[in-house]
C-alpha cells in the first residue's frame, strides 16, 4: 500500500482513551476463573506455534509489506539469559502483535493484551498460544494475573507492554501513558526495552517501518520509593521513545486534537 493510498486526517479528543482501531468486538470477562497457566501438552504446543511454526509468516509479512527492519537490536543480547520487559508505541493492529517477537527470538515473547484480543470467536486459542496474556476485568483476577507475569520472567522470556493501550494506526509521536504497568519491572527487578516503530518513505510511496530498540534500561534502586522509582522507569523510557519518534520522515495518517 502506498502513502498516497492511506492519507487521511484523523481527530482525536483525548490522547490517553482514544481508540482508533476498526475492530468491534464483544469482550470476553476475565476474572479468577481464567486459566493463565496451561499443561506440559498446551505449553509445547504453544511454543512450537510461536517460535517455529508463526515465525516465517511473521518475517515474510513484515518484509514484504513495510519493508522492516531492526536498529539496535543487538543490544537484547546483554539481556540474553534473563527475563525483560519491551515497551513500545502502538501504531499497527497486526504488526504489534509481533514485531518485538521477531525482535527478541530465539527467546519466546509474551504479550499483555486487553480482554477484546482474546475474545475473537474460533481464533481465541490460537491468540493464547501466540503469547497473549490478556488483563483481567477485576481484582480477583489479578493474582493469577500477576502470578503468571512473575512466571514468565523468571522462565527467562520477554513480555511486551504497549503503555499507550490504544491503537493509533501509523501515528508518528508518542502520546502520553501513565506509570502503572511498569510496576511488574520495578517489582521484579529486571530491565526493560524501549522499542519505538517509525515510519519512512521508500521509492514508489511505500510506507517502511523501522523499529529502534533502546536498553536495557534498569529500575534505579537509588530511589527508595517504588512508586516514585515506578515513575522514573517510565520517564527513561518515555523520553527515549520520544527523541526515536522525531526519525519518522513522513506522516501517513495526520492527527489533528479537536478543538474544545
Amino acid at each position: 500500500m502506498t502513502i498516497k493510498d492511506k492519507e487521511k486526517v484523523i481527530y482525536y479528543k483525548d490522547e490517553l482513551n482514544d481508540e482508533f482501531s476498526t475492530a468491534v468486538i464483544t469482550p470476553r470477562r476475565i476474572d479468577e476463573r481464567y486459566r493463565y497457566k496451561r499443561g506440559a501438552v498446551w505449553n509445547a504446543i504453544s511454543l512450537f506455534i510461536q517460535n517455529v511454526l508463526s515465525m516465517p509468516i511473521k518475517f515474510f509479512y513484515a518484509k514484504c509489506k513495510f519493508k522492516h527492519k531492526f536498529i539496535g537490536r543487538e543490544k537484547l543480547k546483554e539481556c540474553k539469559d534473563t527475563g525483560y520487559f519491551v515497551y513500545g508505541n502502538h501504531t499497527q493492529a497486526f504488526a504489534d502483535t509481533f514485531i518485538p517477537s521477531l525482535a527478541v527470538y530465539p527467546k519466546r515473547n509474551f504479550l499483555i493484551v486487553n480482554p477484546e484480543n482474546v475474545s475473537m470467536k474460533g481464533i481465541s486459542w490460537l491468540v493464547e498460544m501466540l503469547g497473549a496474556i490478556p488483563i483481567p476485568c477485576d481484582l480477583k483476577g489479578m493474582k493469577n494475573f500477576v502470578s503468571i507475569i512473575e512466571e514468565r520472567i523468571r522462565e527467562g522470556n520477554s513480555i511486551t507492554i504497549y503503555p499507550e493501550a490504544h491503537i493509533w494506526p501509523y501515528y508518528t509521536k508518542i502520546r502520553s501513558f501513565k506509570a502503572v504497568s511498569f510496576r511488574y519491572p520495578v517489582q521484579l527487578d529486571v530491565p526493560v526495552f524501549a522499542h519505538t516503530n517509525t515510519y519512512h518513505d521508500l521509492e514508489g510511496g511505500r510506507v517502511q517501518i523501522v523499529t529502534y530498540i533502546d536498553g536495557p534500561i534498569y529500575p534505579d534502586k537509588s530511589i527508595e520509593n517504588l512508586k516514585a522509582r515506578q515513575q522514573a522507569l517510565r520517564d527513561k523510557v518515555y523520553d527515549i521513545m520520544c527523541e526515536r519518534s522525531k526519525e519518522s520522515d513522513i506522516e501517513v495518517i495526520k492527527y489533528k486534537k479537536c478543538a474544545k
